[in-house]
């Protein structure tokens, strides 16, 4: 039987970054005793609650096992605090679908090699996609001046050209990913923080 002594945990939360994913919640406060926490999940297809990696543990947070970091899955959970015999209530989870609830990290930006006019950036992808998933590179560009006039790039390989650019000119760059899925929707990106660099003289 739940205690009524032991609240249940609060800001349950679920953390997600490109699909990996774990529950965090704050710590119940007991005078003595040492708390533990137990994490239940369920999902669509199978909707019995189930044990997850994290059964009585003192810890207040939990990550995803593999075998529930699917993306499309629609994913419940539950954790509730432990205190010798007494259970707090069960405290819950909205539905969490990673495809829909994760943040996309920006890419990482490797080299930057610059000519009289271009710049030619090498980044590497923050996860890999899946089967069914095409992942392009946005590269929004500008001259460093007063009068920013922005221009965009898109390209699906991770060698990313900015051309027809002016001879020794500053240009500060952004680069962010956008992971396209077989139904057309597109999953944005965080972008990456600008970036400049000066083009060569001929």
């Amino acid at each position: 039987e739940p205690s009524l002594h032991l609240p249940a945990p609060k800001d349950v939360e679920i953390h997600s970054c490109n699909f990996r994913s774990l529950l965090r919640w704050s710590p119940v406060p007991v005078e003595g005793g040492l708390v533990l926490y137990t994490v239940h999940y369920k999902t669509g297809a199978f909707p019995q609650w189930q044990e997850m990696n994290c059964t009585r543990i003192p810890g207040t947070q939990c990550a995803f096992p593999p075998r529930i970091q699917k993306r499309r899955w629609t994913v419940w959970l539950r954790v509730r605090a432990e205190l010798g015999r007494g259970t707090s209530p069960w405290a819950h989870t909205a539905p969490f679908v990673a495809e829909h609830n994760t943040t996309l990290s920006p890419p990482q930006v490797n080299s930057v090699s610059a000519s009289s006019d271009s710049l030619v950036i090498t980044v590497t992808p923050p996860f890999t996609p899946e089967a069914g998933e095409i992942l392009q590179y946005h590269v929004s560009y500008w001259e460093n001046t007063t009068s920013t006039t922005r221009k965009e790039l898109r390209e699906h390989g991770t060698l990313l050209q900015m051309g027809n650019l002016k001879e020794s000119t500053l240009y500060c760059f952004s680069v962010r990913v956008e992971l396209e899925r077989d139904d057309n929707e597109l999953l944005l990106g965080q972008p990456s923080a600008p970036e400049c660099h000066r083009t060569a003289m001929s």
